[in-house]
């Protein structure tokens, strides 16, 4: 057995607790097992998550459910048109005691930050987010200010054609390791759900399985993910194809295959694997690099 197999099988991994911490989210997004393995193969990764599908099917729920079964702080922003960057990153307040200008932080300053509909917001606004995701990072008035750590956005989206929608510029979409559509449940969970659920949202049951530090852990053990040449030949070559493709109008930037390769890793911890596979890019590809 390897170092790397050591660290990630030892008895007091964090890795021990995934299946609790999927199976309690699942109680909220039922049905939805294979949604839920992916935003937390993002958590995992360290990477920006997006849900885009239509009002109603779950995606604020979803991230909720991760801030709360993690145990990490949790900030919410509803986007509209009228929102301003300050309103999300924060900014300067006259102090009349000391005279000066004091530095008051926005929501963004939290490590679940939930973009609500965030392409309701102008495009000024979301341009606010790019700092803050590529760098952990915002800068006022020529002041950096450090993001705390672990960091993470998960932002939800309406469909391009809804009323008063704005669509993500594709530097803002670059940000974002995963995309994913949640979809109607099945039929038979669905009407349990109008059966069964009443007042009591599942969310308010969920108590956290892991902590700060486990995250941080984990996402330190996504490094350990061994691929070999092989898989890693694999995953370039299908970067060139899609690049050379003319049914590709622009092909993945070498960001969007570090990209994957951050994410196949992270889904083969998931899976409780110190090694990559092929099937693990082939079950990547598509959510990783289809909006980039």
């Amino acid at each position: 057995m390897t170092s790397q197999d050591c660290a990630i099988h030892s008895q007091d991994s964090p890795i021990l607790l995934l299946p609790s911490l999927l199976k309690s989210i699942e109680r909220v997004l039922e049905g939805k097992q294979e949604i839920v393995e992916l935003a937390v193969v993002a958590l995992l990764a360290g990477g920006h998550l997006l849900l885009e599908d239509i009002p109603g099917v779950g995606k604020t729920s979803l991230a909720r459910s991760l801030a709360k079964a993690t145990g990490l702080p949790f900030r919410r922003v509803q986007f509209t048109s009228d929102l301003l960057p300050s309103d999300i990153i924060g900014g300067s307040i006259y102090d009349p005691r000391s005279g000066e200008l004091r530095f008051r932080p926005g929501p963004i300053f939290t490590s679940v930050f939930l973009a609500d509909e965030i392409n309701r917001a102008s495009p000024r606004t979301q341009s606010a987010l790019l700092e803050a995701m590529e760098e952990h990072r915002v800068s006022i008035d020529g002041e950096t200010h450090i993001l705390p750590s672990p960091f993470w956005v998960v932002a939800t989206q309406n469909p391009e054609d809804f009323h008063g929608t704005q669509p993500l510029p594709e530097s803002q979409l670059d940000r974002f390791l995963l995309r994913l559509e949640i979809g109607h449940p099945p039929t038979e969970v669905e009407r349990r759900i109008l059966r069964e659920r009443k007042s009591i949202s599942p969310i308010d049951t969920i108590q956290p399985v892991l902590n700060k530090n486990m995250v941080i852990a984990l996402q330190s053990l996504v490094d350990q993910v061994e691929i070999v040449e092989s898989v890693l030949q694999y995953a370039h070559d299908l970067i060139l194809t899609l690049r050379r493709s003319p049914l590709v109008e622009v092909g993945p930037s070498t960001r969007a295959a570090l990209a994957l390769l951050r994410a196949v890793r992270a889904y083969a911890l998931l899976r409780g694997r110190t090694y990559v596979t092929p099937d693990d890019v082939k079950r990547l590809a598509i959510p990783v690099l289809a909006h980039r």
